[in-house]
C-alpha cells in the first residue's frame, strides 16, 4: 500500500482545532488566568518588544511576576502593578 492510502482523513464535518483561549486582563474571569511572557508580548500588555527582554527583567527582578514550577508567568494583579510602576505622572496640576 502507498502513503497515500494509508493516511488517515480527517472527516468532512470534523470540528477544527480550538486555539488557546486568552481573557482580557480587565474581565472578572482574569483574575485566575496566567499569562506567559510570549502572551504579554503578543497581546502587548506590557511595553515589550520581545518575549527574552521581559524574561530578562523578570530574571533581574524588575518586574512583577510569578515563578510557578519554575515557569515565568504575570497574574492580572502583576500586569496592573508592572504598569503603575510605569506610568508617569504630570508635573502640572
Amino acid at each position: 500500500m502507498t502513503a497515500m492510502a494509508t493516511r488517515k482523513r480527517r472527516a468532512i464535518n470534523a470540528p477544527k482545532p480550538r486555539t488557546p483561549h486568552t481573557l482580557d486582563p480587565a474581565a472578572p474571569e482574569a483574575e485566575f488566568r496566567r499569562w506567559s511572557p510570549e502572551e504579554v508580548v503578543a497581546l502587548q500588555l506590557l511595553p515589550y518588544r520581545s518575549a527574552r527582554s521581559v524574561k530578562e527583567k523578570c530574571y533581574r527582578r524588575e518586574l512583577h511576576h510569578h515563578r510557578d514550577g519554575g515557569r515565568i508567568t504575570f497574574t492580572a494583579d502583576d500586569l496592573r502593578r508592572n504598569n503603575a510602576a510605569a506610568a508617569v505622572e504630570a508635573l502640572t496640576a
